[in-house]
């Protein structure tokens, strides 16, 4: 009977000894295992982020080469906006090995596309340094006439812009300023609002050799310290824009100085303490501005 239970005690011991055995080897696996799992998400947010730097790179190559020659090739911009587009994924996404897998590809062909569009983009530099080259002889600039036809269009445009803004006639020494009309017609200047019957507008047309002599049209505005247009508080359209004005006034201009006074008629009310801005126009052309004091 004591035999028999030291037997079944024996037994016993060994089966808790193997269990015992059989823990360890599950904890040592596990540990091992939990090991083996943060060892790969490791490699892979490094896989991950040395994915994104390459991106990086390839943005900046790109942003490089098209703001430093200011290049406006389409597709050029186009694979600027895709390699953007994916680094913005690639950011927001989970490391995971057949993902990152995909953007090793798509790197892959972004690279190889990026030097074949980085060869055109040599070849449409070189061609403008040429270009420019060849713009300081009579020659070359009748070459490129007739090949680059829009080329020496936009040229023209800008010649005539220079032209015409040059042919605008400035004015110089605007006042503006409030005055007094007495009975006998004389004009008295104040600097009291509440003593004012008009206001004054006086300036100089400066000389212009290769503006158009004739009758030109002015338009004085008057803003009062409240950001309101006084006088007439007119509107007009032109080609160019519009305009509110308060008075205007036609001269006859004949490419020499010529001085001009505006008298704009304003009301008690808008006649108030305060700054007051002066613009003067030459038609749509702001050509000068002032201010004045009332108080």
């Amino acid at each position: 009977m004591n035999a028999s239970k030291e037997n079944h005690g024996g037994k016993f011991k060994i089966l808790v000894g193997v269990l015992s055995l059989l823990l360890i080897a599950l904890g040592v696996y596990t540990v091992s295992l939990f090991n083996e799992n943060k060892q790969k998400v490791s490699n892979l947010e490094t896989q991950k982020a040395e994915i994104q730097r390459e991106l990086e790179g390839l943005l900046a190559n790109y942003n490089e080469i098209i703001e430093e020659n200011e290049l406006k090739d389409r597709e050029i911009i186009e694979a600027r906006d895709r390699i953007t587009i994916l680094l913005d994924s690639v950011k927001k996404a989970q490391a995971d090995l057949k993902l990152l897998h995909h953007y090793r590809n798509k790197i892959d062909e972004l690279e190889k596309e990026r030097q074949l569009l980085f060869k055109k983009a040599d070849s449409l530099i070189a061609i403008n340094k040429v270009l420019i080259h060849q713009r300081d002889s009579t020659h070359t600039e009748l070459e490129i006439s007739r090949t680059f036809a829009d080329s020496i269009l936009q040229a023209n445009e800008s010649m005539n812009e220079t032209i015409r803004r040059a042919a605008v006639v400035k004015a110089r020494n605007l006042k503006g300023e409030a005055v007094i009309i007495r009975k006998n017609g004389k004009v008295v200047n104040t600097n009291r609002a509440s003593r004012a019957d008009k206001i004054r507008a006086c300036f100089t047309l400066t000389e212009n050799a290769i503006a158009p002599s004739g009758v030109r049209t002015l338009y004085v505005q008057v803003i009062n310290p409240k950001n309101n247009i006084v006088g007439e508080r007119s509107f007009i359209q032109f080609e160019e824009g519009s305009l509110f004005y308060s008075a205007t006034t036609d001269v006859f201009y004949e490419n020499e100085e010529l001085d001009v006074c505006i008298m704009v008629d304003v009301s008690d009310a808008e006649l108030i303490e305060g700054s007051y801005i002066f613009n003067v126009f030459d038609e749509s052309n702001l050509i000068a501005s002032s201010n004045m004091q009332l108080k």
